[in-house]
């Protein structure tokens, strides 16, 4: 038996296309965000839009840090873990892995206006992680269609008779591990008039930073002993920073009823890549604008009972952009006919017992590819406890979300089918908060 190991097939079939994530998935990416915060901001989905009070509802309406009634501190810990079931041609292969970080920290200082109409004013300032993009998933499986059919070694010497192609397979296997986050900082002022409307503007920073490995290898056969194992190899590495800015505004129409509304612009976004797919290392720098955010909010306040919010936010990523426009017109394209709007609801509540607090939520939020199924869609459900111990509070969050997708590691052969994966992740949140 013949067996042949090339880490890199130089002589294949057809010349392999990247399987590291193209320009249009990596617009997606980068546009989207994990809606993390503090832990009663998760525990209630982060629908906080109309409710303010809390330093993540900075980043969702900035007219929220109009609502403190006194200077505060926050910082939050996270606790992810994540499962991954990846189905390919009927062969299931599952990870589980556990990832922490701090996911939040801020301040927000309240200055009283004295017999002013504008009776308060807050400048607030909040670190938070926008994306984490640290995952690892592995798909097995056999598609019956080998595309390495030649060893490092053939040469065309013109005789057929003597040449090996390994025309059978015996299995693929990809890997997929990701790194890095995007940061989001967020400066904002806010100002209270009169006892019935708040209004905010914050300005946001982002930093990111993303690299991926991938790895796809093929064993394939002759037919006559003969095996093959041949794949390829690809790093990608990211790095840029992007800036937006937000206006809102909350209002009270009754003792009761808030009423929130908010206007986050595209982050504008300048990034710069390196490639390596074994060959050699390429660079390129380049532009991405994200889609703009409306987000429209409600909430009912049961007196200091407790209260239900909720937060709709409409986004249409048809609208992402990369530039230069010359060198990027195939994938703006692609933004404008494979993308769409979409929507997402966060549903929040709280209850409160003495110095005890009870939350839960509900979050939707739809997959912006024209083509995705109902599954593809995020859903999940959010619990959690705070205790006030007067001066400080602490708080504790449980998240819990599930979404399907699709990685065609194959995209250029129609024949070969894209890997099936399914996502389960549960995050755990705790949160201190010091009055200053």
């Amino acid at each position: 038996m013949k067996k042949i190991f090339g880490l890199i097939a130089l002589l294949c079939s057809v010349v392999m296309s990247a399987q590291s994530l193209g320009y249009n998935d990596l617009g997606v990416l980068f546009s989207g965000d994990d809606n993390n915060g503090t832990a009663r901001y998760r525990a209630m989905s982060g629908a906080f839009g109309a409710l303010g009070g809390d330093l993540s509802a900075l980043d969702v309406n900035p007219a929220g840090g109009a609502v403190f009634s006194k200077s505060e501190f926050s910082a939050s810990l996270n606790f992810r873990n994540q499962m991954i079931n990846s189905n390919y041609y009927g062969t299931n292969s599952s990870l589980e892995d556990d990832y922490s970080n701090l996911s939040q920290a801020g301040a927000v200082f309240v200055f009283k206006n004295g017999r002013s109409d504008w009776s308060k004013t807050a400048i607030g300032f909040n670190y938070s992680i926008s994306k984490d993009f640290e995952n690892y998933w592995v798909a097995r499986g056999n598609s019956n269609y080998p595309t390495f059919i030649y060893d490092d070694n053939y040469t065309d010497d013109g005789d057929d008779t003597n040449d090996i192609i390994y025309l059978n397979s015996d299995g693929q296997r990809f890997e997929n591990y990701t790194d890095g986050k995007n940061d989001k900082f967020t400066f904002s002022v806010s100002s209270q008039y009169k006892d019935d409307l708040y209004i905010g503007a914050s300005i946001t920073s982002n930093d990111i930073n993303f690299y991926q490995f991938v790895s796809l290898t093929e064993n394939n056969n002759d037919g006559n002993g003969n095996t093959l194992q041949a794949g390829l190899s690809e790093e990608l590495y990211t790095v840029g920073n992007g800036v937006s800015f937000s206006l809102g505004l909350i209002s009270k129409p009754t003792d009761n009823i808030r009423l929130g509304l908010a206007y986050q612009s595209p982050t504008w976004y300048r990034l710069t890549e390196e490639f390596s797919d074994g060959f050699e290392i390429s660079g390129f720098d380049y532009t991405l604008r994200s889609p703009s955010k409306l987000t429209g909010s409600f909430a009912y306040i049961f007196d200091q009972n407790g209260l239900i919010s909720l937060d709709y936010t409409h986004r249409n990523y048809s609208n992402t952009k990369l530039g230069p426009s010359f060198d990027f017109s195939q994938e703006n394209d692609v933004f404008n006919t494979d993308l769409k709007s979409v929507s997402e609801l966060r549903l929040g509540t709280e209850w409160r017992h003495k110095q005890m607090s009870f939350r839960g939520g509900y979050h939707y939020k739809q997959n912006p590819y024209e083509g995705a199924i109902s599954s593809d869609d995020l859903t999940g459900y959010s619990l959690g406890l705070g205790y006030n111990f007067g001066n400080v509070k602490f708080d504790l969050s449980y998240e819990n979300d599930t979404q399907t997708d699709i990685y065609d590691f194959y995209p250029q052969y129609n024949e070969v089918d894209a890997a099936e994966l399914d996502f389960d992740t549960s995050k755990i949140t705790a949160t201190i908060v010091i009055n200053i």
